[in-house]
């Protein structure tokens, strides 16, 4: 009677682990699910933002290739190690057309610009707050596979790491220096 009860506080332990598990897993996945919804607001506005440029910057165009080609990088990419990579070659391209920006006064003066700006801008604080909650779901599920004895249950069921969503490029992670002289 005594080996029954220990087997089944064992297998109600061991139920527990995996819902926790499964619950920590569809987290991660909808955790990564609205970086992607934010990322895609971003790819919308994109072609927007190029083809407005593109009017009053007509012989700019490798930057604005660049845009495109990092833009269809950054789509057609995959894994959260993937998308950072492509995320951070897009980071640049758009860096450079507000660059274009500052050389086109009338450019910068346009409306239709300075809305599809905020609008980024905006769209920018949301695939951060996004890519946070992600990756702090990710140590979450990371953390829990890797301790005993739930080790033991997500190796059995092939509950594997999950890959952080990380800025890769140094200049990105470095703070701005800001200087009053």
């Amino acid at each position: 009677m005594l080996y029954l009860i220990v087997a089944a506080v064992v297998v109600v332990i061991g139920v527990s682990m995996y819902n926790s598990l499964v619950k920590l897993r569809t987290q991660t996945d909808g955790a990564w699910a609205d970086v992607d919804v934010q990322l895609r607001r971003r790819y919308d506005l994109i072609p927007n933002l190029v083809e407005t440029v593109k009017g009053y910057a007509q012989h700019e165009k490798e930057t604005l290739d660049a845009v495109i080609n990092a833009r269809a990088a950054a789509m057609g990419a995959s894994s959260p190690g993937q998308k950072a990579e492509a995320e951070n070659q897009l980071a640049g391209a758009l860096k450079s057309i507000f660059a274009l920006a500052e050389a086109y006064p009338d450019l910068k003066a346009q409306q239709g610009f300075t809305e599809l700006q905020e609008a980024l801008q905006s769209v920018e604080g949301n695939v951060a707050k996004a890519r946070q909650y992600y990756n702090a779901v990710v140590r979450d599920y990371n953390t829990k596979i890797s301790q005993i004895p739930t080790n033991i249950i997500a190796s059995a069921f092939r509950f594997d790491d999950r890959e952080f969503f990380e800025v890769l490029d140094d200049a990105v992670r470095e703070a701005p220096k800001v200087s009053f002289d």
